[in-house]
């Protein structure tokens, strides 16, 4: 089975992200790349982590601006060649398609509802729907719009996987291993709930790297276990 875990490297130090990947590249299937990494280490850094260990990146870079500037963004990245590349799907259906004309060959990756926001942050914000609805109908939006794969909180993966074709990719962060603190997330579900609601990927960063200040070998025997569990 190809590991469904994507792992979060959210660091500013290039050498603990090296580090990271070298203790966990047995057990990962995908490293995501943020904005804290990228602002740092730009193109370069990125193309650093690919060319050393050949892995597959989720650039989560959440681009979110008029059709023109996220098609320029997305066509900037496009040789870098990630995997995914997020932009968040409430920019409409013009930049969501901006930004899949400008890399085709990327699977262009819309941001639905931050798994950081409750339903009442999100009518404090203006929504008129609560999570699970506006997520779907951001989903349903992008993938209209050429998006192939789909952030959400595993609470409303299940409502989503029912509205898109099955090849659009549902990648779930907000997933944390039994007993483990939800920290900043405020909807979450363990690695076997949210692979059985329909998702495809799980972005998981500090139950995994959180064991680097333990040791790197922890850290490895960590990612090793979540992964054994849902095999």
């Amino acid at each position: 089975m190809k590991s469904p875990i994507i792992l979060a490297l959210d660091t500013k130090d290039l050498a603990t992200a090296k580090s990271w990947i070298e203790a966990t590249k047995e057990s990962i299937g995908v490293y995501k790349v943020g904005l804290e990494f990228f602002l740092k280490f730009g193109s370069e850094g990125l193309a650093s982590l690919k060319n050393d260990f050949q892995i597959e990146v989720f650039l989560d870079l959440k681009l979110h601006d008029i059709p023109n500037t996220v098609g320029g963004a997305a066509k900037s990245v496009s040789a870098l060649n990630p995997k995914f590349l997020t932009v968040h799907a409430s920019g409409g259906s013009e930049m969501v398609s901006a930004a899949v004309l400008a890399a085709p060959h990327i699977s262009i990756t819309a941001v639905t509802i931050l798994t950081s926001l409750s339903d009442e942050d999100l009518f404090k914000i203006g929504f008129a729907n609560n999570a699970r609805e506006s997520a779907v109908s951001l989903a349903k939006l992008a993938v209209a719009a050429g998006a192939r794969s789909i952030v959400c909180s595993p609470f409303e993966v299940s409502d989503i996987r029912a509205a898109v074709p099955m090849e659009i990719d549902l990648i779930t962060p907000g997933v944390r291993p039994v007993g483990v603190d939800a920290g900043d997330q405020k909807r979450v579900m363990t690695p076997d709930q949210a692979l059985a609601a329909g998702a495809n990927y799980l972005v998981i960063g500090r139950p995994i790297t959180d064991l680097a200040k333990v040791s790197l070998e922890a850290m490895s025997a960590g990612a090793a276990k979540i992964l054994s569990s849902i095999q």
